[in-house]
């Protein structure tokens, strides 16, 4: 998670915190769709709803870690960008376990769908962008060409010292550009 403010119409980056959407933070865990597709289908349920809850309960303890970082430099948290996956929605469990990519998919999507949650619990709006897309509406918004935006982010990384991967370069983007769009309201899940 990267917090996000603008000042002078330039982006400050507030904050920025690993998060771990699991307890134990063990493969049986990290990929709960994994770990169920070896279970009967009754287990898998009860273990997926049981991540589920875990993930979304560390989510919002994380924003709301977050949101206390921030009001300590004196800016209130608003909204939430974050970035999704390019691909379509997920079939039912029993389907979703009978393919190995739709697995792998399963567990993005569920650690997604917890930050979707706790943005909402947190009374914060949520604005959404395909990861494919990122550059490119952040390019339009902004009216900055892909490679120089891309500097621009790793420069606002540089003080925060290594590692400013890729995955908190893009989450910057994605801040920066809720702070331009006109959000929707999350709704919980």
């Amino acid at each position: 998670m990267v917090a996000v403010s603008v000042e002078k119409g330039a982006p400050v980056i507030l904050a920025r915190q690993r998060v771990h959407l699991v307890e134990t933070f063990a493969y049986e865990f990290r990929q709960p769709y994994h770990t169920a597709e070896k279970m009967l289908l009754g287990q898998a349920r009860e273990f997926i709803s049981r991540m589920q809850a875990e993930a979304r309960r560390l989510a919002y303890r994380a924003m709301r870690e977050l949101e206390s970082r921030a009001r300590e430099q004196g800016v209130k948290l608003t909204r939430c960008g974050l970035l999704l996956a390019s691909g379509r929605p997920l079939p039912n469990l029993e389907k979703i376990l009978a393919s190995h990519a739709l697995i792998h998919t399963a567990d993005g999507e569920l650690f997604r769908e917890a930050i979707v949650h706790a943005s909402a619990r947190a009374g914060l709006a949520m604005c959404t962008v395909k990861e494919r897309e990122l550059l490119d509406r952040a390019g339009q918004a902004f009216r900055i060409k892909s490679a120089a935006l891309l500097q621009r982010v790793t420069e606002l990384g540089r003080p925060l010292g290594a590692p400013w991967s890729q995955d908190e370069k893009f989450a910057t983007l994605a801040a920066w550009l809720a702070l331009t769009l006109k959000p929707a309201r999350a709704k919980s899940r």
